[in-house]
């Protein structure tokens, strides 16, 4: 498995790439601000070809890219039902500093195809099985999606955890923009993220990478919670 990643140019968004190999399909996920030339030369680099665009929730830091990279390519995009709405009006979902960054107004068209994600059913993709967990609490269709640990650069083939904003190194997503909740995140803290073995590399959307058992050790925000039972299709 090929796993590579770079900052947006605008709210250092991490934009992924995961294919099986080099040569292979793949699929991109969260495609911020500005990284059209960046990941065109990535997957130019790599021979790769993309076939889906995964959003980890619909804030438009994440999502700015996503028409016209999927448009370029006749490829979908895939959000959970309960941000879809993110995608037709983004601007009302940010805070109000962020949304005079773009004069209270923003020129947009969604993806002219969205699917939505069940986490239910793992994704098949890209000759790949993606997991798809619901973690809300940041937004209340945040997604993070697990990758089997056969990656080539993680350490000594541990499972990848594409975390979107619901954990950082050393911190969280926070929970007071529109449609947040803290009591949904520390829920999802505790259900979703601290079950998850300890040698899990974590690929956040913002910020480098980590691990759950680093987290688990170091976060504040994760020293006072139990983990419990998870629940996969909530």
């Amino acid at each position: 498995m090929l796993v590579r990643g770079f900052p947006a140019q605008a709210f250092d968004t991490n934009c992924y790439v995961v294919a099986p190999g080099q040569g292979e399909q793949c699929v991109v996920v969260d495609p911020g601000i500005g990284v059209e030339q960046q990941l065109d030369d990535l997957l130019r680099e790599h021979r790769l070809q993309p076939v889906a665009v995964l959003l980890t929730h619909g804030h438009v830091d994440h999502t700015f890219s996503v028409t016209p990279v999927c448009g370029a390519r006749g490829i979908p995009a895939w959000i959970h039902p309960a941000d879809r709405d993110q995608l037709e009006d983004p601007v009302k979902y940010l805070s109000a500093g962020s949304s005079a960054l773009f004069g209270g107004r923003l020129a947009w068209t969604p993806p002219s195809d969205v699917r939505l994600l069940d986490p239910a059913e793992p994704l098949e993709l890209a000759g790949m099985r993606i997991s798809v967990d619901l973690a809300p609490g940041h937004t209340p269709g945040s997604v993070v999606f697990r990758l089997p640990g056969d990656a080539e650069d993680s350490e000594a083939g541990a499972p990848y955890l594409l975390s979107g904003d619901v954990l950082f190194q050393g911190s969280v997503g926070r929970c007071d923009l529109p449609g947040g909740s803290w009591e949904a995140m520390q829920h999802s803290l505790a259900s979703v993220i601290l079950p998850m073995a300890d040698e899990t590399v974590v690929l956040p959307g913002h910020g480098p990478s980590t691990t759950i058992g680093r987290e688990r050790l170091s976060n504040p925000y994760l020293q006072d919670l139990a983990p419990v039972p998870p629940s996969r299709g909530m």
